[in-house]
C-alpha cells in the first residue's frame, strides 16, 4: 500500500498538486491540481475598515508557531457551519512533521490563555501554501489572516495559495488563475530565498494596515 510521507507532500506542492481526505474517517488521501487556482495577491490585500479596528485595538495576543498541533487540530473540528471536514489523522501527523521541519507554519490568536482562532500552512521558499482557518470568536480568523498575510509581505513571499476561492477570501481580494500561470508564478516563487520567523510582526502589522 502506497504511504505518503512528509518528503513527498513537499515534491508534491512544489509542482502545485496538494492533498485532502474525503471526510475526517477517510483512509484515503485524494490528490488536487485544479484547472484555475485561488491566490490571494499579496500587494493586493484588502482589510475591511472594521477589521483595521479590531486588528489595531490589540482584541487577540497573536502568536506564530506556538501551538500549530492544536491549530491543526482545530481546524479539523466540526462545527455547526462547517459539519465536514476533510483533514483526517494522516494529514494532522504530515502536516505536524513538516511543522517540526521547518515547512509548515501557524498563526494562533489568543484570548485570557485560550486558543479562539488560527490558520495553517505549508511554507516553500517565497511561496505560502494556506491549509485550513477556525474561529471560535468572532473576527479571530480573520485577524490570524491579516497577521499572516503582513509577515509574508514583511519576509519576501510572493505568493500565498488559497487553493480555492470561498465568498470570506473573495472580501480579502483572493482570485483565481488558469493553472499555467498559477505554475509560472510558483516556479518563480520557489527560487526565493525568506524567513517566515524573522520578522518584526508588530512593525509589519502597523506596515500593512497602513496600506490596506
Amino acid at each position: 500500500m502506497f504511504t505518503l510521507s512528509a518528503p513527498m507532500l513537499l515534491r508534491a506542492y512544489a509542482a502545485g498538486i496538494f492533498p485532502m481526505a474525503e471526510s475526517a474517517e477517510s483512509k484515503e488521501l485524494h490528490w488536487f491540481d485544479p484547472e484555475r487556482r485561488g491566490i490571494l495577491p499579496l500587494d493586493r490585500f484588502h482589510v475591511a475598515r472594521s477589521l483595521r479596528k479590531t486588528v489595531r485595538r490589540g482584541v487577540f495576543e497573536v502568536r506564530c508557531d506556538s501551538a500549530f498541533r492544536r491549530v491543526i487540530e482545530s481546524c479539523a473540528e466540526t462545527t455547526e457551519d462547517r459539519p465536514k471536514t476533510w483533514i483526517n489523522d494522516d494529514i494532522v501527523t504530515l502536516y505536524t512533521q513538516l511543522f517540526e521541519a521547518g515547512f509548515a507554519h501557524s498563526v494562533e490568536c489568543w484570548r485570557d490563555g485560550r486558543l479562539v482562532g488560527g490558520l495553517y500552512g505549508v511554507s516553500i521558499g517565497g511561496a505560502y501554501f494556506g491549509e485550513s482557518m477556525f474561529s471560535r470568536e468572532t473576527d479571530a480568523s480573520k485577524v490570524a489572516l491579516v497577521h499572516l498575510v503582513a509577515r509574508l509581505r514583511a519576509a519576501g513571499f510572493t505568493l500565498l495559495d488559497t487553493q480555492f476561492v470561498t465568498g470570506h477570501l473573495g472580501h480579502f481580494g483572493a482570485e483565481e488563475i488558469p493553472r499555467a500561470e498559477y505554475r509560472r508564478r510558483l516556479n518563480r516563487a520557489l527560487e526565493i530565498k525568506t524567513d517566515f520567523a524573522a520578522v518584526d510582526q508588530a512593525r509589519a502589522v502597523a506596515a500593512l494596515l497602513e496600506g490596506a
